[in-house]
């Protein structure tokens, strides 16, 4: 229990009024602002004001409803700034329901509410519309599976040896690397199914469980109830079939999968197989509002990594191929976001889950070159320049996000997708027995809108270690540090720097690492990241061939 204003109240409602309290100053800071007077008057006075108004807003509410007014545990502790019809949008009785879609391969420019004006993704719109974009927004590795590693655990997952995508043995041996995530990882999951969630997994994997890796963990061993996923994991599992236009039949696609065992297996047409995902996160859904259990869904689409195989009605004919693989590609974006809209609409319609549900819709890394766009930002998959690692996020919740903040993009907050664990954790109030090493910090204020604040610590990032070179980028940096305005990348040793201030030069045109004013600079971030990159399990990025 804390005091204020005389009165014992818990740290929820302390929290709750702190908000209030700032959300006071801010308004009449603009007040102030508007009639033009100095801002650092005495403050005094509005601590006493707001002093006085706390004591009559509780007492009163203690007058109206007894000794029972307190906030339970396990209940959002988050203020409620929108209303909807006058009645509060929230309903305070039930934790918090989240849905994460992590999309496969697509530039930070591919939805059209971040640029592209190709095609429309209308329905992802519609909730960057009643939400909040995040334009500083980074995943922790440039290709697929340290990137899934990340969101999942909250560390760099350079400490669980997965630093690209798992292969066969002997590749991962080659390149120094696990052949699929320790179960004992602090998986998101896990904490919040000890905690009373239903948890789902709907979609790519590829943390274990691929080519001829058929001794690795299921996918349920890491914290969830049910699973379905693609030739990248273990379980349930929906295996596409690939066909254009003048082959004889379609062509099973399964890189071994179909021969590891470790769960049923079920055929479908390509462009079908994210509508199979978001079919079964619908029906787990169903189930968890059936037994009155909040749920965590990772809805994962293999889309929109290539091979591209749109519906046959637009596939392109284009005869050249560049445009052709272009306009695929396009294809299976706007595919994608029509089949993942009836997950969006079963949320938007139901009040229920309107009301309770937070999504958040990212990128696992950048594009692959000549199909997706990172816009201005300078590279793409693979690379550790901004168009490999930042991603879109699109965060939607009317019940949680600060309305003044709805429909709007954050250009300033810099965090990334370790920081969503330990920010969702402390959304769901979930009590973790032993707190992980998070790498991660949490931002929760500033995914809902309520702080443009951006994570204390830097990012850093190290390449995949076997990606020194790739489709014509040669000789590419192996680490990079991201620390307020400042990117740095360098090679292990930190030789060869490349310093650009990302908010005034989001394309990483103009290196700075030369200018005798930048120095200094130059020697702190370089030190930093290779500290933090000899401090982490070693690869064999700098041997492979």
């Amino acid at each position: 229990m804390e005091v204020v204003g005389g009165l014992e109240m818990n740290r929820h409602a302390v929290a709750g009024m702190e908000i209030v309290y700032n959300k006071f100053l801010s308004l009449r800071r603009t007040e102030l602002k508007n009639q033009q007077m100095e801002i650092n008057q005495p403050k005094q006075r509005f601590h006493a004001v707001f002093a006085v108004c706390i004591r009559l807003i509780v007492f009163c509410g203690l007058l109206l409803s007894g000794p029972e007014m307190q906030v339970a545990k396990g209940q959002n502790s988050m203020p409620q700034a929108n209303q909807q019809n006058g009645k509060p949008s929230k309903d305070f009785s039930s934790r918090p329901n989240i849905v994460l879609v992590f999309i496969d391969d697509m530039g930070w420019a591919d939805f059209s509410c971040f640029g592209n004006t190709d095609i429309e993704t209308s329905h992802i719109d519609r909730l960057a519309r009643e939400g909040i974009s995040f334009e500083q927004f980074y995943v922790n590795s440039p290709i697929c599976s340290p990137s899934r590693t990340a969101i999942s655990t909250g560390q760099y997952p350079q400490r669980w040896r997965i630093g690209s995508y798992l292969s066969n043995r002997k590749s991962n041996a080659q390149r120094g690397m696990a052949n699929w995530l320790d179960p004992q990882a602090p998986m998101l999951a896990r904490m919040l199914k000890q905690s009373g969630y239903m948890t789902g997994h709907f979609g790519k994997w590829h943390m274990g469980g691929q080519r001829d890796v058929g001794d690795a963990p299921l996918i349920t061993e890491y914290g969830f109830d049910q699973s379905l996923t693609n030739f990248e994991g273990l379980g349930p599992r929906v295996l596409p079939l690939k066909y254009v236009p003048g082959m004889a039949a379609a062509q099973k696609h399964a890189l071994g999968s179909d021969k590891l065992g470790k769960g049923p297996i079920h055929w479908e047409d390509r462009s079908l197989i994210t509508a199979s995902f978001t079919e079964k996160a619908i029906q787990f859904i169903k189930q968890a509002q059936k037994r009155k259990k909040p749920f965590y869904i990772n809805l994962w689409p293999d889309d929109v990594h290539s091979p591209f195989h749109p519906p046959l009605d637009r596939y392109s004919r284009s005869a050249n191929p560049k445009q052709k693989r272009r306009a695929n590609y396009l294809a299976v974006l706007k595919t994608m976001d029509d089949q993942l809209g009836k997950l969006f609409d079963l949320i938007r319609g139901d009040q229920e889950l309107r009301n309770n549900t937070l999504l958040l819709i990212c990128s696992d890394n950048g594009h692959e070159p000549g199909c997706g766009s990172a816009g201005e930002l300078r590279g793409a998959k693979v690379t550790l320049f901004e168009g490999g690692i930042r991603s879109p996020l699109v965060v939607w919740g009317p019940s949680f996000l600060n309305g003044d903040e709805v429909g709007g993009q954050n250009r300033d907050s810099i965090f990334s997708a370790i920081d969503l664990v330990p920010s969702l954790i402390e959304l769901t109030e979930t009590e973790v027995a032993a707190k992980p090493n998070w790498d991660g910090e949490s931002v929760l204020q500033t995914l809902l809108g309520y702080s443009h604040d951006s994570r204390r610590k830097p990012l850093f990032f190290r390449r995949p270690p076997d990606r020194k070179r790739w489709k014509g980028m040669l000789d590419l940096p192996d680490l990079a540090i991201r620390n307020g305005p400042w990117k740095l990348l360098c090679d292990y040793d930190g030789s060869r720097p490349f310093l650009y201030n990302i908010f005034k030069d989001h394309g990483e045109e103009q290196n700075l690492a030369l200018d005798p004013l930048q120095a200094e600079n130059v020697k702190t971030l370089t030190q930093q990241v290779v500290d933090w990159h000899l401090s982490m399990p070693p690869d064999n990025g700098s041997n492979f061939k």
